[in-house]
């Protein structure tokens, strides 16, 4: 992608979060010199991948293949282990409409997805089988709201505005907005993108990025070649 789009992403990411009555932390206006300045203190920040992420998986088509995200807060996987500590992570994400975030699973992360408004969040569905690959006949069980969901593998299921569902891990789940762009909630044990998700088809999580202008904040991919 080129860090130009990237740019206009997250200004235009930034207004639409804001549609909803929903701030953003102060660290996610901290310009690039001001988190290098700060390295020290925002410690917790950068070594837990805290704030913008934007990808469109390796495959530059970012409007049909694609994912805002930002992190709010985050544990350590060292949480996880000792069974204490942090253990939870937050983020509000935007899937455009029609915008197709790939079929993938985690390997320990549970999460919480919440439509918090917009159009209707559309996840097709299916359960691992013993292998943890897809199986396309089990039939599918999540809590939506507390309350039980059954689907047919590959069955569709449609949020509106309020409405939550919770996948353990091992589910498999691809979603995108359906009538207009769609703000989603997670709410999850600690997140490591880059060793818990396994997708469908041979894709990246991160994109590699064109320097075409100097970036307007640093996307969490950036933190380990421009803070260390």
């Amino acid at each position: 992608m080129k860090r130009s789009r990237v740019n206009a992403i997250i200004r235009e990411a930034d207004a639409f979060i804001r549609s909803f009555g929903y701030i953003l932390p102060p660290f996610a206006y901290l310009k690039p010199e001001e988190m290098a300045a700060r390295r020290g203190e925002l410690a917790n920040i950068v070594d837990r991948r805290m704030g913008w992420d934007i990808t469109d998986y390796g495959q530059g088509k970012f409007d049909e293949l694609g994912l805002f995200l930002f992190t709010t807060r985050n544990g350590r996987a060292a949480d996880l282990t000792r069974g204490s500590g942090m253990l939870y992570a937050e983020k509000i994400m935007i899937s455009r409409k029609d915008q197709m975030s790939p079929m993938h699973r985690h390997y320990l992360k549970a999460e919480d997805i919440i439509n918090r408004g917009g159009g209707k969040l559309v996840l097709e569905l299916f359960m691992p089988n013993a292998e943890g690959t897809i199986d396309d006949r089990a039939e599918v069980v999540v809590p939506v709201d507390g309350a039980m969901r059954r689907l047919q593998a590959g069955g569709l299921l449609k949020l509106d505005p309020g409405e939550s569902v919770t996948l353990m891990p091992g589910v498999w789940h691809a979603f995108w907005g359906e009538g207009a762009d769609v703000l989603i909630g997670e709410v999850s044990t600690v997140n490591d993108d880059l060793t818990d998700n396994w997708f469908r088809e041979p894709i990246g999580r991160f994109s590699a990025i064109d320097e075409d202008e100097p970036p307007l904040r640093l996307l969490v991919s950036d933190y380990a070649a421009k803070l260390g």
